[in-house]
């Protein structure tokens, strides 16, 4: 086995063709983990100093990844995407390679005096990484904790809508057709997905203008550095075939947007927001919901991923939580 560790943005441009397929072949294959989302990522929001490990095989392949940055204070080391916005983390190691990559990794991370710990957020709780990395680097002398971090509600998508209506307890099931029936019944409605093409300049502004309108915070989180490192991701996402963007239009006025990506078989609910004040009593953050899982169950989605948080609403429509860990090795 080999390592490369790379100190600056250049790795990834060098590693760009080979990245992808690693991440496909690997234990933990996200969309966070893609190489468009990691290097956008660090170009908008990254700070510190790179330190990339590459492994490879003696036929020069690559096999694992550890894609880590040396935060500005102190001496630490965390997972480029950590912790803002990106939702599922890890290392990237080749599922065939597990057994000589995770050990070349912690070597590497733990031989060196630059750094005093390295954190990693966001890892699944299914995730090797969390069973193979505590008994390498307590071996090596370092100290090991691994704490709960947050949830990621999922429902697991059937193949038809009733039969995931059937799911749902009574109210939630009466609620939701009643929900629709009266959207159809009382409004001329347009739901639309947005892929690409020259209709994504004006979704992009009406998702930016619903997704302040809809809560204090969600405008005082969209400030100006993280609406352009939105925008950069949408149009990145964008050209690479994973955006999603879902839009609800009553009486050709913008009422609720939600920010999706699709990877694989799985839709992820990334953002979103509507008009509070706009003809409440149609509820357009639910009837778009509603629209968006109803569409993704008809293309064959399998899961819809609500991400990060335990909001309530997730539950209601019949997610289970999936939990996420932060492991953090110290120097003793």
């Amino acid at each position: 086995m080999q390592l490369q560790v790379y100190t600056d943005a250049t790795a990834f441009d060098t590693l760009r063709a080979e990245w992808n397929a690693l991440l496909h072949a690997s234990l933990a294959d996200t969309l966070f983990q893609t190489w468009e989302w990691q290097t956008t990522w660090w170009r908008y929001l990254g700070v510190g100093d790179l330190r990339i490990l590459a492994a490879r095989d003696d036929a020069g392949h690559l096999v694992g990844l550890a894609p880590l940055f040396k935060t500005p204070m102190g001496r630490q080391l965390t997972l480029v995407g950590c912790v803002d916005v990106s939702d599922y983390l890890d290392l990237i190691v080749h599922r065939d390679y597990a057994d000589a990559v995770y050990p070349l990794f912690v070597q590497a991370l733990t031989d060196r005096e630059e750094w005093v710990e390295w954190s990693l957020c966001n890892v699944p709780a299914a995730s090797p990484t969390l069973e193979r990395v505590p008994p390498l680097a307590q071996a090596a002398g370092w100290q090991v904790e691994d704490v709960h971090e947050d949830v990621c509600p999922v429902i697991p998508l059937p193949t038809d809508w009733e039969v995931y209506l059937a799911t749902l307890n009574k109210h939630q099931r009466h609620e939701v057709r009643r929900k629709l029936r009266r959207l159809h019944d009382e409004a001329q409605f347009d739901y639309r997905v947005i892929r690409d093409g020259p209709d994504l300049d004006t979704a992009v502004a009406h998702f930016f203008h619903l997704h302040r309108l809809s809560h204090h915070d969600k405008a005082r989180f969209m400030d100006e550095r993280m609406e352009t490192f939105f925008r950069a991701i949408i149009t990145t996402l964008s050209q690479a075939g994973y955006l999603e963007l879902a839009l609800l239009y009553i009486e050709q006025q913008p009422a609720a947007a939600m920010l999706n990506f699709r990877y694989g078989d799985r839709l992820l609910v990334y953002n979103s927001g509507y008009d509070p004040a706009y003809r409440p009593h149609l509820s357009s953050g639910i009837v778009l919901l509603s629209l968006c899982i109803q569409d993704a169950i008809a293309r064959g989605v399998r899961s819809f991923d609500f991400l990060q948080g335990d909001e309530e609403y997730k539950y209601r429509f019949g997610a289970v939580d999936t939990r996420l860990r932060r492991m953090t090795v110290k120097r003793v």
